[in-house]
């Protein structure tokens, strides 16, 4: 997800976060803060189409194999919009890390989290070390 054409005041239209400039300085940070934004946006828009198409999509069907596909479209949609919501919590969460001058560090490490990381999962709050070094923990408890 690229930062929309209209970027904030400030932000070069090109722009793209390097390792040659200080970590989680201004323009980083209104960088992800936009991209946080408009990601958060495009969900909500998501859901109105959706919330609209479940609407639309109440009629009765008198087919029995129509009526569980359409049942089962609907659980899926749900199903989506939920963790959808729970990515609107974590986009907040990070807004709110941004703002608190916690954002792109490593909640475990304290470390600076790669801005390639953060680019592709502006919702991280591990580093790839610490998110692996969880993810192994998690298997070894199964």
């Amino acid at each position: 997800m690229a930062v929309s054409e209209a970027s904030e005041p400030g932000i070069p239209k090109d722009y793209r976060p390097s390792d040659k400039e200080p970590f989680m300085g201004d323009l980083q940070k209104a960088y992800f803060r936009q991209k946080l934004e408009n990601w958060k946006a495009e969900i909500i828009e998501e859901s109105r189409e959706t919330i609209a198409n479940l609407r639309k999509g109440t009629e009765s069907h008198p087919d029995l194999a129509d009526r569980a596909s359409t049942e089962a479209d609907r659980t899926l949609e749900l199903r989506a919009r939920d963790r959808q919501r729970k990515l609107i919590a974590k986009i907040d969460a990070a807004i709110a890390r941004i703002e608190n001058d916690t954002y792109g560090y490593c909640e475990d490490t304290g470390e600076p989290i790669s801005l390639a990381r953060l680019d592709a999962r502006p919702v991280a709050t591990l580093s790839i070390e610490a998110q692996e070094r969880k993810e192994r923990k998690e298997r070894t408890r199964k």
